[in-house]
Order: structure tokens, then sequence, then C-alpha cells
């Protein structure tokens, strides 16, 4: 892909509601009184960022590809050409800009039927896309999967496909099951997007870790990126490495053989198996969580001294540059994979940034998909 050196509209300056506090203090370490000043801080802060996002407000939104959104549907991060990945970029600037300003972003879906259906647990992509799909004015369905017509034994082909026939015209699907999405992408009549696919694809969580990425360097073309942790069973690993690549990153997976892809996986990735080889030199260090659940039942082992050997802490993260960020897919196992001084210093961590760029990427998504960027 080629590269843009394109410098964000929206910027971000290191403030935070917990600065005095010391380079490793945290909210749960805080006293009573300052905790109670961090909400009318972080409005304060919010301000502040707003004056650095009117350019991104007040601007154009940007054009669509020259030959148009090609994406029909979002399975995979390879579903998207190019020109598709510069523009969702781009309009999640455009749309960050109206958050940031607390001003109300344009009803395109207006009319639009959107179906949240979660068949895996979620907090931060099932309400990021439904405050996505809502803020962009369309008519949003939360799925209750937990007491849908599943637990009768229906089964999730027959659960979409029902959905669909009240008039769907996209639907958030994540499934741990092979193959769902694809299937569901041949058999409906609506727009298909992969909100979490099993351990293989999380393409919105890849954009919105690269528009953090962009907010806070500019660009990716050149920058490396260390994901670190159990590689082997994440979803955001494959994803985030695929168009981090194509963005022109210097992509690299660290951690204990037992925890990386098969050996004919990836294999344009390189691996180290140390912190002080992997991070050496890395502007960003990606933490990723263990993910228990999907290890059987001595998963749980594989969190043994893990920490001791491969957990990002201040001290730890001086083998990567001066300047390195940490990020954070979420949700953290704090003592596990990442300290919680680290993942809460607002001057190294970028993890609520992510957060945030959840909802604007997300608009881009859906905006993109139903209205090709007309």
């Amino acid at each position: 892909m080629t590269a843009h050196n394109h410098t964000p509209s929206v910027a971000f300056g290191d403030t935070s509601p917990m600065n005095g506090g010391g380079k490793n203090a945290s909210a749960s370490a805080l006293p009573e009184a300052r905790r109670d000043t961090i909400k009318p801080a972080l409005m304060t802060t919010s301000q502040r960022f707003a004056s650095a996002a009117g350019a991104a407000s007040a601007r154009q939104r940007p054009a669509p590809p020259l030959r148009g959104f090609a994406a029909r549907r979002l399975i995979g991060v390879d579903d998207l050409s190019d020109g598709d990945i510069a523009y969702l970029l781009d309009l999640a600037d455009h749309y960050a800009g109206y958050l940031m300003r607390a001003a109300p972003a344009p009803r395109r879906l207006a009319g639009k039927t959107q179906i949240n259906l979660f068949f895996e647990d979620s907090t931060r992509t099932n309400m990021s896309f439904e405050l996505a799909g809502k803020k962009l004015g369309a008519d949003v369905i939360v799925v209750p999967v937990g007491a849908s017509s599943v637990h009768k034994g229906e089964s999730y082909i027959d659960t979409a496909q029902t959905l669909a026939a009240m008039g769907a015209d996209i639907m958030i699907v994540r499934a741990k099951q092979p193959g769902l999405h694809h299937d569901l992408d041949a058999r409906l009549n609506c727009v298909i997007l992969n909100a979490g696919d099993g351990a293989r694809e999380h393409p919105t969580q890849a954009l919105l870790d690269a528009a953090t990425i962009r907010a806070q360097f500019g660009t990716l073309n050149g920058r490396v990126i260390a994901i670190c942790g159990d590689i082997r069973h994440s979803r955001v690993a494959g994803s985030d490495a695929r168009l981090f690549k194509r963005l022109g990153a210097e992509v690299r997976f660290v951690g204990p053989r037992h925890l990386m892809p098969e050996d004919d996986q990836f294999t344009d990735i390189s691996r180290a198996h140390s912190l002080a080889e992997g991070l050496d030199g890395a502007d960003i260090v990606m933490g990723l969580r263990m993910q228990f659940e999907r290890m059987g039942e001595d998963g749980r082992d594989a969190a043994r001294g893990y920490f001791e050997e491969f957990g990002l802490t201040h001290e730890t993260l001086k083998l990567a540059r001066p300047d390195a960020r940490i990020m954070h897919p979420g949700p953290m196992n704090r003592g596990v994979e990442i300290d919680g001084a680290l993942a809460d210093d607002p001057d190294r961590s970028l993890i609520l940034r992510q957060v945030f760029y959840g909802v604007p990427i997300r608009m881009a998504c859906l905006d993109a998909l139903l209205t090709r960027g007309e």
C-alpha cells in the first residue's frame, strides 16, 4: 500500500486528570478526594481536545476513493482495498471531530436498520457499534442473545436469518464458529460486519488501533510495532499485523514460544522470544491479554511466571524507544500481561484513546458500507 504521510486533523495532548499524581499513579491508588475530581477534570480535558479537533469537524468530509468504496462486507482486513483503508481512517478523523466537540454528526443512516448480534461476550465493541449507529441516525437493535431462541436449540444461522427478515440493512456479528460470517454473507441480503471471529479476525479493532497510532505519530509508515503476549489465540494480533504492514509499519510478535502462531502462519512477521529483543527500537508496544477461554482446561498454567518474564511495566518499556507508547485492545488482565501503573500512565498509555477511536472508526465503517460514500 502506498504510504500516506498524513498528519491527522485530530490531535490529543498528553493531558490527564491524573497528572500530578506521579508517573506510576493509578485511579485506584488515588485518595478519595482526588478521585472525586477525575470526572470534571476529564470534561475539562475533552474541552481542550475540542479545540484541537475543530479543524477535523469543520473541514469537509473526505472524498471516497476514485473508483468508489470497494468493500461490500467487512469480514477481514483483506476485504478492504488500499483506497478503502485510507478513506476509513480519514472519515474516522472527520467523525472524531464531531465527538470531541459534542456536536451532532450528520444523520447519514436515518432509516437504516442495524442489528448487533453478539454470540460472545463484549463490552467495548458492542457498545461502540451501538453508539456509532445511533450517532449516525440508524435504528439500532442490540440482540440479547442470552435470552434468545439460541437457548431453545435454534442455530446461529436461523437466528440471523430471522433477524435479517425483519429488514436489517447491516448485521454486526461476533461469533467463534469458523466460517459463520462467510455463511451469513452468502445467505443474507444485508451487509455483514465482523465484530470478532474466534481467534481469526477483528478488522475494526485493527482500524481503530491504526487510527490511534496515526493520531499520536502522524503515520504508521516506518514505525516499529511490537505485539506482545498471547498471539496464538488472539484475533486482534492477526488483523493488526495484516493492516499495520499494509500501512508501512514493521511488525513483530513477542512472547513465549507456546503462545506464538504455528510456524506456517504469519511467515512475514518476525518473532522474538524475549522483551529485550522484541522491544528494541519499538515505537508502539501492544499488549495482549491471555485468552484463557480459548486455551482449554490447563489454560491458566500459561500465565505462571509470564509477568516476571514478559509483563509490560515502566521498567520493561525502557527497552523500547524513549518516546514509545503502550497500547492494549482490552479487556486487560492487570498484573498478568501489563502493570496497572503503566496502563494508567497518561504520558505513556494510549489505551483510553483506543477506546475513544472505537466509536468514530465504527461510524466510518457503517457509513461507508451502507452509503458507499455517496
